[in-house]
């Protein structure tokens, strides 16, 4: 096994564009759905138009129940298997989803296709802390989160293109056939980063110990809470970004342009994140960036007040972009913040903090999504309101940190 090990080792670049490939299933599969929302909601006859969101937001809820399994178990069984049987359950949901006949078998395999994703996206992050910690850490998550993000650039333009060629069916058997090709290379290529001797065995003892060491790690718990709160706003704007763009302003087959504008901006963050977070730190870049976003979201919020809740369209793009460019910058670092003290259960510690800020996330950012009535209302308020509770959460975690002996050099 070990020879086997050595044989399969891959320099910094290839990992990197290896694990933003199996991360970026994720958004592959909630981006690429976004033009086909309404067709989908259409076709399987669902009873109220905002309903077609549950497809973005069931596989959230998914994705969350999985990242509780596959990340304690990958500190058992090492890293590899686990993220083989996510790979196999993301195969069976999206074939489900494929064949579905109606909106409940839709959401049957659409929960599938996000408890299989969750493998390849949390073992991935306990491969990273394996390797790396701290700011190196981040700097590399940065890294991951760059080459990553053009998936949801191009991935709605992908999702469109593909449902006018062969209808919106055929999205999913481009998901089989890119979940293919990254469980092929992850098997050539990526060699076990979990030494036996470190391995912990698997019992709900230890997974429960795990995750009380986590809840009760004030560093770990309270980022874990900033993870949830600052992704909430972002998980309704995806929900709702297609009645937002095509509904409330009209653009029809140029959304994706307009979402992949937006989401380039995350990217753009990332790469400056990797660059200034070596030399800054992860916690002062992460509370100016909660600082600023508090800034635009309060001013958008007076913004579209003023204007009755539907601002013009280049004045909602333009703040979009600016507060998506410091969401970026700190959503990456908290996720570091988070997993810095939890290296000894990192499977544990990725999963518990994955899940938790899904489950905050997921059903805050659905009500926003589902609030949408034709205004940019509930997003801007979602922001503002969600935005100014992470810069708190923030400041509770830090508050007596001065006094608790450092963790590591590389600590931001």
């Amino acid at each position: 096994m070990a020879a086997q090990i050595e044989k399969r080792t891959m320099n910094l670049g290839e990992q990197v564009a290896l694990v933003a490939l199996m991360i970026s299933l994720v958004a592959l599969c909630i981006d690429a759905m976004l033009p086909a929302l309404d067709v989908i909601g259409i076709d399987l006859k669902v009873d109220e138009p905002n309903e077609a969101q549950l497809v973005v937001s069931t596989f959230f809820f998914g994705l969350a129940f999985g990242q509780m399994i596959y990340g304690p178990w990958s500190d058992s069984a090492g890293r590899r298997l686990p993220i083989y049987a996510g790979f196999g359950m993301f195969f069976l949901g999206t074939a489900i989803t494929i064949l579905a006949p109606n909106f409940d078998i839709m959401m049957t395999g659409r929960f599938l296709q996000g408890f299989g994703a969750a493998g390849p996206r949390i073992v991935t992050i306990a491969i990273i802390r394996d390797q790396y910690a701290g700011r190196g850490m981040a700097r590399v998550m940065s890294m991951i989160m760059a080459v990553f993000i053009l998936v949801p650039a191009i991935a709605p333009a992908l999702g469109q293109a593909v449902m006018l060629l062969a209808g919106w069916r055929a999205i999913f058997w481009a998901f089989l056939i890119i979940g293919f090709i990254a469980f092929t290379w992850f098997a050539l290529r990526q060699p076990e980063t979990l030494a036996p001797e470190a391995r912990l065995d698997f019992s709900l003892k230890r997974i429960w110990n795990g995750c009380v060491e986590t809840c009760t790690n004030r560093i770990a718990f309270g980022y874990t809470i900033c993870l949830g709160m600052i992704f909430a706003p972002f998980v309704g704007y995806l929900v709702s970004a297609q009645a937002v763009f095509t509904k409330q302003y009209g653009l029809g087959e140029l959304f994706p342009l307009y979402f992949g504008a937006l989401a380039l901006a995350v990217g753009v963050s990332s790469v400056i994140n990797s660059k200034l977070v070596v030399k800054h730190g992860m916690r002062y870049l992460s509370r100016i960036a909660l600082i600023i976003l508090c800034v635009l979201a309060f001013s958008f919020l007076a913004v579209t007040w003023m204007h009755a809740g539907d601002p013009p369209l280049w004045m909602m793009m333009a703040s979009f972009i600016l507060m998506f460019l410091v969401v970026g910058v700190a959503f990456g670092n908290f996720n570091a913040m988070a997993m810095e003290p939890m290296g000894h259960i990192a499977g544990v510690a990725a999963a518990f903090i994955a899940s938790v800020s899904t489950f905050i996330s997921v059903p805050l950012g659905t009500w926003i999504g589902l609030s949408f009535n034709g205004t940019i209302y509930p997003l801007a308020i979602g922001f503002a309101v969600f935005g100014a509770g992470a810069l708190v959460v923030m400041e509770w975690t830090e508050w007596g940190a001065e006094t608790a002996p450092a963790s590591s050099d590389n600590s931001g």
